[in-house]
């Protein structure tokens, strides 16, 4: 008959294979959501909750805004972006003034007379400007393609038509989309980058928004800020073993003052 020392060290010697093969089967978890986050030419801060691998057909993120001026009214939208200086157009479903497509947002604390109840205030005042909306993003409409090639689209903020061509508060986030494979779209190889940045690469004197360099591939395709599980995994994978690994030396301690 087995003694209960021994018994206990069976037990011990089960639960470590159990969790060393729990750790080395831990399901792939789809990667999480990634986020951007860009600075305007004003130090103004724009972030949107997801900026990669988005459903083509349309996904609802949040945008957030703050270091706006609030004498000047922007939209946030997702647009063509045309580079440094010059308005991202034509916008994905437009630029929505009725309010009801939620392609669009209008922020404005002074709106013209038929602008008033249709655009949504700053909070803060000043230059300290702050919005928080959701848009919807899809990859296209029956005008512009975000998928085709050479063509960057991303979540912009720019002042409204009260000032057409004032590219002061033109801030942009590009946005990449999922594709068959868990191949983001696009012409060419993306790379990693959580952020971009106002005014690196930046030309001419318009003081526009613009990303980093390294958020354009060379090929001037989008680059991807999907984040990567295996780092999370394999320190979870580590703790369960480390936890049986204590298990295992306290039992036989036990074993041995009894």
């Amino acid at each position: 008959m087995a003694s209960a020392s021994g018994l206990r060290g069976h037990g011990v010697g089960c639960f470590l294979a159990v969790a060393s093969a729990s750790a080395l089967l831990l399901p792939a978890s789809p990667a999480a959501a990634a986020g951007g986050s860009a600075t305007g030419p004003e130090g103004q801060k724009l972030t949107v909750s997801k900026s990669s691998g988005l459903t083509p057909a349309g996904e609802t993120v949040s945008v957030t805004g703050s270091g706006y001026n609030t004498e000047k009214g922007v939209y946030v939208a997702f647009c063509v972006d045309n580079g440094a200086g010059k308005t991202p157009t034509p916008c994905v479903g437009g630029v929505d003034m009725s309010g009801e497509s939620g392609a669009s947002v209008w922020v404005s604390s002074n709106p013209p007379s038929y602008g008033e109840g249709l655009a949504k205030p700053y909070g803060g005042s000043a230059h300290k400007g702050t919005f928080s909306v959701r848009i919807k993003v899809r990859a296209k409409d029956a005008n512009t393609d975000c998928t085709a090639a050479g063509v960057t689209c991303a979540v912009i903020t720019r002042n409204d038509h009260t000032r057409g061509g004032d590219q002061t508060q033109t801030v942009r986030i590009p946005v990449t989309f999922g594709a068959a494979g868990g191949v983001s779209s696009g012409s060419g190889p993306a790379s990693a980058t959580p952020s971009a940045t106002a005014g690196a690469g930046t030309t001419g004197g318009s003081g526009t928004g613009t990303t980093k360099s390294s958020d354009t591939a060379a090929d001037g395709s989008m680059a991807s800020t999907g984040s990567d599980l295996a780092l999370p995994l394999g320190l979870t994978a580590a703790g369960l073993v480390a936890a049986g690994s204590g298990t295992w030396f306290w039992a036989r301690r036990r074993r041995t003052a009894v």
